[in-house]
């Protein structure tokens, strides 16, 4: 159940970013916007939330695995955004500045998204053992 509360806060945040940037300020339509926001939700939660995240470091070393696994948000941000944009659009070019924009603004809440997990969803996982030295 906390891996869908996750998943749903993850895919508003994301709605919401990119309702602002690509719909209201690059004019990419609302369908669009929203068929972007459902795939960048599936796959960012599944590749950087949980198998990146969990996995890119020692469990007790939140800053190091919050670091590369909001790195890697950013990246797959950029790129979803770009080709499915691209995809659903036609016109690549025009999707790089917003593809860009919104890789920024989610990545900066990636960054406190992941602690949430970490704590929330997780808190499991600081508590093994050989983290605790």
């Amino acid at each position: 159940m906390k891996h869908l509360i996750a998943l749903a806060i993850k895919f508003v945040i994301i709605t919401l970013v990119l309702l602002v940037i690509l719909t209201w300020a690059f004019d990419v339509s609302f369908m669009n916007t929203l068929m972007i926001s459902l795939a960048l939700t599936a796959l960012s939660y599944a590749i950087g939330d949980i198998l990146i995240f969990l996995n890119a470091g020692q469990p007790n070393n939140q800053s190091s695995r919050n670091t590369i696994a909001t790195f890697t948000d950013f990246i797959m941000a950029l790129a979803v955004i770009l080709l499915i944009g691209w995809l659903l659009t036609g016109e690549f070019a025009a999707m790089v500045a917003p593809a860009l924009t919104s890789a920024l603004v989610l990545s900066a809440g990636e960054w406190f998204f992941h602690q949430y997990v970490d704590r929330s969803v997780v808190p499991w996982y600081n508590d093994y053992k050989s983290a605790k030295g």
